[in-house]
């Protein structure tokens, strides 16, 4: 590990300050940068986010999906916790300190709106960033591939149904075009791009030449992180400096849950025996969230200036900081699990 991956919080720190500061100082940039969307996905952000993931996409084995059957146990860890445990775990602790430890200074309609909020991260699995973590951590390409591949495929079918149920809504609306853009933008594109590398790179140069690239590319990858945060910080600048004990307070069952998530899927996966290689992105995946759609349909819900997408804001701005501080735990406690070739 390279003296610049050595001290990434630090440098996420100096980013995260980059971006209010940046914010404060010029709004108009940072609104128009907003502005480019394309069904609530904003557009740098998901360039951003390629130049992190192509590295790890260039990884990737087509035939990887031919193999899902023979490694259940990865799968079944990533499923239970992001559908049977982690939405109800968030509402938990959303009513726990909304309703009781933070009663007495938290109005009990702004209550509300913060668990609302609190409930869509819960019921929103990571789509993106989880590739971007599973390769901080030196994950298996194929099967975090297909984790996140089925991850979306229950997210179709249970968000809805999940947070309607949370949240007493009966009638809830999925924002589609979010959720099918986010799927194209940040995985359809990125590995369609690095199969074809991979396949050219294969046929004429051989397979170290695919190991090469992406280690050519690890800084690039660092690069789009640090941008990415100086971007989400900038955009929510106002945020931060107008109601920042507004933001402490919803951080905290955030980071409880965050953390709390991560503890019992990284402790399921050593029982399980699993490898390194899928029980650290399988923690992982659970522990992010798919914040463009849970701040989409907390604004659809509840409209912009809501407590329920300022909740779902919060969830964005702590989730770099928290990500790699596992991702820094779970590389120093990879001697936890078994070989590459156990069974998953």
């Amino acid at each position: 590990m390279g003296a610049f991956e050595r001290y990434l919080s630090i440098w996420v720190a100096l980013a995260m300050a980059a971006g209010v500061a940046l914010g404060v100082a010029a709004p108009g940039a940072f609104a128009h940068i907003a502005q480019w969307q394309w069904a609530r996905v904003n557009l740098v952000v998901a360039a951003l986010i390629w130049l992190m993931i192509y590295p790890m996409m260039l990884k990737v084995d087509p035939s990887c999906f031919r193999d899902v059957g023979k490694k259940p146990k990865g799968l079944a860890l990533t499923l239970v916790v992001n559908w049977l445990v982690k939405p109800f775990s968030m509402a938990g602790l959303g009513v726990l300190f909304f309703q009781v430890v933070f009663a007495e200074v938290v109005p009990a309609a702004e209550a509300q709106q913060y668990i609302a909020g609190m409930v869509l991260l819960g019921v929103a699995p990571c789509t993106a960033m989880v590739f971007v973590w599973s390769h901080l951590t030196g994950g298996d390409a194929n099967y975090t591939l297909v984790q996140v591949s089925i991850n979306d495929i229950v997210l179709v079918f249970a968000f809805a149904p999940i947070a309607g149920l949370l949240l007493g809504v009966t009638d809830l609306q999925v924002p589609w075009d979010t959720l099918l853009a986010s799927v194209v933008v940040f995985v359809v594109v990125p590995l369609s791009a690095g199969l074809l590398t991979h396949r050219w790179l294969r046929s004429h140069q051989g397979p170290a030449a695919i190991e090469a690239l992406a280690a050519r590319l690890k800084p690039t990858s660092m690069a789009g992180l640090l941008l990415t945060v100086v971007l989400l910080f900038g955009f929510q600048a106002d945020t931060l400096i107008e109601q920042p004990g507004r933001v402490l307070l919803i951080a905290v069952p955030l980071l409880l849950q965050s953390y709390g998530i991560f503890a019992l899927a990284y402790g399921l996966a050593r029982w399980l025996r699993l490898p390194f290689e899928v029980a650290a992105p399988a923690a992982l995946i659970g522990t992010s969230n798919f914040f463009e759609l849970a701040v989409a349909v907390a604004i659809s819900l509840f409209g912009l200036s809501s407590g329920a997408a300022l909740a779902t804001v919060v969830g964005v701005l702590i989730e770099v900081p928290v990500m790699l501080s596992l991702v820094r735990f779970a590389n120093r406690t990879k001697r936890w699990f078994g070989p590459a070739d156990s069974v998953t």
